[in-house]
């Protein structure tokens, strides 16, 4: 008699001897054969098993099947418009040639868990340093704003005459450093994040001066640069919430050899479309190094679908804003923005340190 035939054998027995079910076999009004539920719970079994050695196994760990398997073990994206302003399934085997699949995390993702990482934003430092104040709508400053992310909310959601590809892409640059791009690129996050219906991701690409990661304290944080060198960083490891609604942050990361040519390697190419179409929900803001500095900014502008350029005024020269347009021609829609006019009426503006 075999193990199978001897188990039912018993499992009779049993059956005889209470009147309802047999051990820890599913009740049911249905005749169930005790052999075969036997077998079931044994495949059950290993079946969990399987789940829940999965980690061990040396595949790397995706957040949301990890989410999986402890349930299991509980439960068994151009016109030229001028703007002055004032002052992971993941398989087994990887291609190395791909960047490491992008988790869906906390408000850019309608999947997986939030980021564990979170950084409070000195809101009070950034009003007396010139920047909005979430708490504070009404502001000189909020409402200048308003002006520049109109037509980006507009073209976002699709209410322009003329259709924008990758409208949720912005990148905020200059033509020369010192100009005020991080200052605009934080502002308008800022504002954008102030929309009832719309969320934003600041992606700090400065990989040569660092500004927004520094003004903000997340210098030393993961971030960008570490995504594009490190396949076991996950965007979930680097993303970061903020006490600012509707605002997470992307820190520029480790300083790496090269950094500036990373934003022109197909790892970044692969980085931005896979973050613009996993969140169309959402406007990914770029503050990147200025277009005259180097030949990748250039590169990465191609991916985008807007473009904001910050023009210092009194300083930058036509000669020089004209050699910076003519490296983005391919975008379809770029937006200057005169910064640190010295206009009494309209105050100035000027970039953090």
């Amino acid at each position: 008699m075999s193990l199978i035939e001897r188990a039912a054998k018993r499992l009779e027995e049993l059956a005889k001897a209470e009147s309802q079910g047999a051990g820890d076999l599913l009740h049911t009004s249905s005749p169930v054969d005790p052999g075969e539920a036997l077998i079931e719970r044994a495949v059950r079994k290993v079946v969990a098993s399987d789940i829940t050695s999965y980690p061990a196994r040396g595949r790397s760990q995706d957040p949301l099947r990890t989410a999986h398997v402890e349930a299991a073990r509980s439960d068994t994206r151009g016109a030229s418009v001028d703007l002055a302003i004032p002052g992971r399934r993941e398989p087994s085997l990887r291609d190395p040639t791909v960047p490491e699949p992008l988790v869906p995390s906390g408000p850019l993702g309608s999947r997986g868990a939030s980021p564990a990482q979170t950084v409070e934003l000195d809101v009070p430092m950034l009003r007396s340093a010139g920047y909005i104040d979430p708490s504070s709508p009404e502001s000189k400053i909020g409402n200048q704003f308003r002006k520049i992310k109109r037509p980006v909310i507009q073209a976002f959601q699709g209410k322009l005459a003329t259709p924008v590809e990758n409208a949720n892409r912005i990148m905020v640059t200059s033509s020369a450093p010192g100009e005020g791009k991080s200052f605009v690129a934080l502002n308008l996050a800022l504002s954008i994040a102030m929309e009832r219906d719309t969320t934003v991701l600041l992606i700090d690409a400065d990989t040569t001066r660092y500004s927004l990661s520094r003004l903000l304290g997340i210098e030393s944080r993961r971030g960008l640069l570490d995504l594009l060198v490190d396949r076991r960083v996950l965007v979930s490891d680097a993303l970061l919430r903020t006490n600012v609604q509707r605002l997470t942050l992307l820190p520029v990361g480790a300083r790496q050899r090269h950094a500036t040519e990373l934003l022109a390697s197909e790892v970044m190419e692969n980085l931005v479309a896979d973050l613009a179409s996993r969140y169309r929900d959402r406007i990914l803001v770029f503050d990147t190094p200025p277009l005259l500095a180097a030949p990748e900014p250039a590169v990465l502008a191609t991916h985008m679908g807007m473009i904001i350029v910050v023009v210092e005024a009194d300083r930058t020269t036509h000669k020089v804003l004209t050699n910076a347009l003519s490296t983005i021609r391919s975008c379809p829609m770029v937006t200057t923005v005169l910064n640190k006019t010295s206009s009494d009426e309209a105050g100035y503006y000027y970039e953090a340190p």
